[in-house]
């Protein structure tokens, strides 16, 4: 079994063997068989409910989390207990890499939006990957860097940039030359990632519309209709 340092947080009780979880990640591509079940041996699936805390601020922890089905909210608190939202990790998406081959606490929290199922690697067995693979350090290294310039673009966002500005960013970011973006949280939680309320997010994105910027239908589709005015928004 999995040595995986049990919180007192509110963590969900159903644990199952893993199966194929590491298939999800890219990284884990080039897997031999043997390696695959040395990994798999040393791994489980965990069900969350929604708002289970996957791990909190100050666990100590060496495994990896890889996102089998559902979201997976990473936030960091404020003194006064405010949440920031650092990232979203949806399916493939892993979390923990730093924390391999440290032994410092986690200043972060991460749990899950809807229920969700996540596959936890013992951090040992990757390690043991990695010094039989040593490119894959590397690939390690480039998702923990992709992972610091997001949060260090995040903190350039709200501290240097006006609530239209980071809006029109966030949004041809997330279109990435698509027309048309399925917001995959809640307007309320973007509102939160960009550093704003859920009611002046609501306004700005009624002015874009009324702009002509964009088309909004429903609650989680905005169509893109004038990326050439968003970008002049934060260039």
């Amino acid at each position: 079994m999995i040595a995986i340092k049990e919180c007192n947080h509110k963590h969900s009780c159903g644990c199952i063997v893993a199966g194929s979880c590491i298939d999800h990640v890219p990284i884990f591509g080039d897997l031999t068989e043997a390696e695959r079940e040395s990994i798999l041996q040393t791994s489980l699936h965990k069900l969350y409910n929604k708002g289970d805390f996957i791990f909190m601020p100050g666990d100590h922890f060496s495994n990896l989390f890889v996102v089998v089905e559902g979201l997976v909210k990473i936030v960091k608190y404020s003194t006064t207990g405010k949440e920031q939202i650092l990232s979203l990790l949806h399916p493939g998406d892993f979390i923990g890499e730093l924390y391999l081959f440290s032994n410092k606490e986690t200043n972060n929290a991460a749990y899950a939006v809807v229920d969700t199922t996540v596959c936890i690697i013992e951090g040992e067995a990757i390690k043991k990957y990695i010094l039989n693979n040593p490119e894959v350090a590397l690939k390690f290294l480039e998702k923990y860097t992709e992972r610091m310039l997001e949060t260090e673009n995040l903190v350039e966002q709200i501290s240097l940039r006006d609530v239209s500005a980071r809006l029109a960013h966030f949004l041809v970011n997330e279109a990435n030359n698509k027309e048309v973006i399925t917001l995959s949280t809640t307007k309320r939680d973007l509102a939160a990632m960009l550093g704003t309320t859920p009611e002046t997010l609501s306004r700005k994105l009624n002015e874009f519309q009324s702009n002509g910027w964009i088309r909004m239908s429903g609650q989680r589709k905005i169509e893109i209709l004038n990326k050439y005015e968003l970008e002049n928004l934060y260039y």
